[in-house]
Parts: structure tokens; sequence; C-alpha cells
């Protein structure tokens, strides 16, 4: 049962998304990869480290007609190594995501609030591993 309910899920997801407008491949990914080390990933260096990638592609990613969120995990574990889930079990900061700082002037004028929230994400990441775990 759980499985069915995670294959409509994950089809749900990945039906009809548009590519993402960001060129994930060609980002760096040393901002994660240089404070986000394992075996243990502390969660406050790797949590703080994921924000400053993410933050700035956070209306992108939470456009769940895109596949920017996908995209950015697959290169982020690419290059990074990381467990499964990590971001997502470790890196929350209520119900509604993780907060953003504010935008500077000039990147703002588009931004309707103070600050965004990578919301749809957490829950992406988690149907992602949990699928992943169940078809290894």
């Amino acid at each position: 049962m759980v499985f069915s309910a995670l294959s409509l899920l994950l089809e749900g997801i990945s039906l009809n998304q548009k590519a993402c407008p960001v060129n994930f491949e060609f980002l760096n990914y040393t901002i994660i990869t240089s404070r986000c080390k394992g075996p243990k990933f502390p969660p406050g260096s790797c949590c703080s480290a994921f924000k400053d990638f993410a933050c700035p592609c956070a209306e992108q990613i939470n456009d769940l007609t895109t596949d920017c969120a996908s995209t950015m995990f697959s290169y982020i574990n690419l290059y990074g190594k990381y467990p499964p889930g990590l971001f997502a079990s470790e890196c929350r900061e209520g119900k509604l995501g993780l907060a953003c700082p504010a935008l500077s002037p000039s990147a703002s004028e588009n931004a309707s609030g103070s600050q965004q929230l990578i919301s749809n994400l957490l829950m992406l990441v988690m149907a992602t591993a949990i699928a992943a775990a169940i078809l290894l």
C-alpha cells in the first residue's frame, strides 16, 4: 500500500514537468561540499551550506511544474555523495520549509515578501529518498 501511494505521488510530481530554467549542472557545489562533510554531517554546517546554495534559486526550486528540485538534488548528491534524505531529515525550520534570507533590493524587485521559503523541496526530497530506498 505504501509503495502504491508513493508511486502515485512520484508519478504526479514527475508528469508534465518543464525543464528547469536554472542550469544546475554548472553551478559551484563547493559551497556545500566544503562545509557539509561526513561521516557525521553536522546539521548546523550542512543546513547553512544548503541554504546558501539553494536560497538564490528558491522560486524555481519551489515550482513543482519544473524539474528544478529533483535536478538540483541529483547534482548535490553526485558531487557530495550524501546519504539519501540528509538535507530533508536534518534541515527543518517549521512546517513551511526553510526560510531564505531577504534578497538584496536589486534582486528583490519581483519578490513580494521579505523572505522566501524552500517549501515543497523537503517533501519532494523525502519522497525521492523513500522511492530510491524501495527500488534498491
